[in-house]
């Protein structure tokens, strides 16, 4: 582990994910804001108070690094949204506009598997990308100036975004996906180079991605799209070093999961096929993984993790209510143990418990009793 980077980061034993539910107000000011009904400058202000509200609440549970909630984005991708040429959100219509049903709290989401976003929103490009502002940076400043806890920012990997390229309708501007994502990979480079400087001691890259190469499903699209699955992980996880690279005092996090919009999920799979690669390939220092459910398969793959890496075990589920307990938390991290030192674990979700503004099917009152079982989990089992 570089020197730089602070123990007390390193061997964190709970972790949060990133997003938190937002609030109705500022749900209700972003659709105010779509429909131009309201300013830019009313909805920051309904940003900043929220902010404010969920860095207490955070700063209140005692957690050790804390985030700003994703309350400036309508999606966990929206790090790379302020980046000329390639628009994410192109001919999207929020769902917003049509909010789901209050209160509703299913033991199991409806519809249970949902679509897969990602190629069926492929996007062309316009120009050649380039960065206009660091967002990131801008909600980082932001959050920092609040609160004296660390705080973590939360960044899409470049294969996400590499993933919702058109290459065919772009090919007057990158010859091929290669030269797209090297210039992906230099913005975030860019992204990751300015918030070292700013302070920030902890980013998480989220890389759903990664969990295509083990769903079946999506594999057979890939190959039925003339894609190579192992050239093109191999790819993916050179890109990722290479962004990481650019902060070598900066603790850097990968969350892996399967989906998490609006409580449904649409990859299944064991790690067991990717795993020796992406642990001893990534240089990643903490692995967020999704364990809440079957569909992530068993602990054993974990037994490639390497010594002087974390892994953060995703077992508490954002996607539903249910609450788990503090026994039942135990025996899964007494499990993973077999094949992993304890020393080496941690706890968090699964995923955020808002990846879209829309938020999933819980209260927020479930969300922060499930961070104090969390809590009360990681003081029994680590002290």
């Amino acid at each position: 582990m570089a020197a730089t980077i602070p123990a007390d980061l390193h061997f964190m034993r709970v972790d949060t994910v990133g997003s938190f539910l937002r609030p109705a107000p500022l749900k209700e000011m972003f659709i105010r804001y779509n429909q131009c009904q309201a300013s830019g400058e009313e909805l920051l202000e309904a940003q900043d108070e929220a902010i404010c509200q969920v860095i207490a609440s955070q700063e209140a549970h005692h957690l050790p690094v804390i985030t700003d909630g994703e309350f400036r984005r309508r999606n966990f991708m929206e790090s790379f949204a302020d980046v000329a040429g390639f628009d994410l959100w192109k001919s999207r219509t929020s769902a917003l506009a049509q909010p789901q049903s209050a209160g509703r709290e299913d033991s199991e989401p409806s519809g249970g598997r949902g679509r897969d976003p990602i190629h069926a929103t492929r996007r062309s490009v316009s120009e050649r990308l380039r960065l206009r502002s660091n967002r990131p940076l801008a909600e980082y400043r932001f959050a920092q100036s609040l609160t004296t806890t660390p705080v973590k920012v939360t960044l899409i990997g470049p294969d996400r975004v590499s993933q919702r390229f058109a290459p065919e309708e772009s090919r007057a501007i990158y010859t091929n996906s290669d030269e797209f994502l090297a210039d992906v990979v230099a913005i975030e480079r860019q992204m990751v180079s300015e918030l070292a400087q700013a302070g920030c001691q902890y980013i998480q890259v989220d890389e759903p991605g990664y969990t295509a190469y083990v769903d079946p499903h999506s594999l057979a699209e890939m190959r039925a799209r003339g894609e190579d699955p192992v050239a093109t992980i191999e790819r993916s996880i050179q890109a990722d070093n290479a962004v990481i690279a650019a902060a070598p005092g900066v603790m850097f996090g990968i969350h892996l999961c399967r989906g998490n919009r609006q409580s449904y999920w649409h990859r299944e799979g064991a790690y067991d096929a990717i795993a020796e690669r992406l642990f001893n390939g990534l240089n990643h220092r903490r692995f967020l993984l999704e364990y809440d459910t079957e569909r992530a398969g068993g602990f054993e793959p974990l037994r490639f993790v390497p010594k002087d890496k974390i892994v953060v075990l995703g077992l508490i589920t954002t996607k539903t209510g249910r609450m788990e307990t503090v026994d039942g938390l135990k025996r899964r991290i007494e499990e993973a143990t077999h094949y992993i030192p304890l020393a080496q674990l941690a706890l968090s979700p699964q995923c955020g418990f808002a990846s879209e503004m829309e938020g999933n099917l819980l209260s927020e009152d479930d969300q922060w009793r499930k961070l104090d079982v969390m809590l009360e989990t990681a003081a029994q089992v680590w002290g």
